[in-house]
């Protein structure tokens, strides 16, 4: 696959904006993809929020395989990183953020005290992360009301916003951040297989190929039972075709492949395949 190169002039502003947002900031929120801890993190993060405390947010969760989202989380925190495995869309993960945001603060607002200030303010955390890991969704958890737009497209939030929840916390909700170019195959196609890229970026037929080889390797038993395919059928090709004509996405004997990858990713996307993480924990 060629290095796909794309870096959309909003979020190169979005960039500079979140550094110029830092100096008010006690800690980052980095919100990624249970299902793709690993693709979905902006390689540039580091170099983004410098030093500034951090915890690490493995959101979706419910979608995400259950044994893999803890040997992530052990993971990341075996780095120094604190995690937090979450499904922002029923609020499970909530409490234990607030308490990890608390944590990594708390140097600071130690310091505060020493200083003579009796009631530190509220801490003021940044929420970043690629487009549609859910930020807008958690924002709105937290908050316990619809205060930022929600969408299953990349992209959707389109500006930064701050946001009071309760006397503890305020955020500040930002557009997603892509990095300019993916030179992996395997995190473009996480990226494109998650929805976290637009379907436009990529060729579906591919995606939808890689998909079925990915399923066939690594959940081969609810990936034959959910479709009902031959056990022996092997050939990817053969699997498309299969699936195209039970679907009806055959036309005079025609095969439309792009209309089959879309139906197999929303299946992927909306959990009726099972719980599946893309990024395999091998370390």
């Amino acid at each position: 696959m060629k290095t796909i190169q794309w870096f959309p002039g909003h979020m190169a502003k979005a960039r500079r904006q979140v550094t110029e947002k830092l100096k008010f900031i006690d800690v980052v929120f980095e919100l990624v993809d249970a299902r793709i801890p690993v693709s979905s993190r902006n390689p540039m993060m580091d170099e983004i929020i410098m030093n500034k405390p951090r915890v690490l947010i493995l959101n979706k969760a419910d979608l995400a395989d259950p044994v893999m989202n803890v040997q992530w989380k052990n993971y990341y925190e075996a780095k120094g990183i604190p995690t937090v495995i979450m499904n922002a869309h029923q609020g499970e993960g909530i409490k234990t953020l607030t308490d990890a945001a608390k944590r990594a603060t708390k140097e600071k607002f130690d310091k505060l005290r020493a200083k003579g200030v009796v009631t530190p303010r509220a801490i003021r955390a940044l929420i970043l992360g690629i487009p549609n890991v859910g930020k807008s969704t958690l924002i709105n958890r937290l908050a316990r009301k619809n205060i930022a737009k929600t969408g299953d497209r990349p992209g959707v939030t389109t500006a930064q916003q701050w946001v009071k929840v309760g006397k503890e916390l305020e955020l500040l909700d930002t557009p997603g951040i892509l990095w300019p170019k993916f030179e992996d195959e395997r995190i473009g196609m996480h990226l494109a297989i998650t929805g976290a890229i637009k379907d436009t970026i990529l060729p579906l037929q591919d995606i939808g190929f890689y998909t079925i080889q990915w399923l066939k390797e690594n959940y081969r038993t609810s990936f034959f039972e959910r479709y009902g395919f031959p056990d022996t059928m092997e050939d990817s090709l053969a699997f498309m075709e299969y699936l195209a004509k039970k679907q009806n996405f055959v036309s005079q004997e025609n095969i439309d492949y792009d209309r089959t990858a879309e139906f197999l990713l929303r299946d992927i996307r909306s959990g009726r395949l099972g719980r599946m993480t893309l990024d395999v924990f091998d370390q």
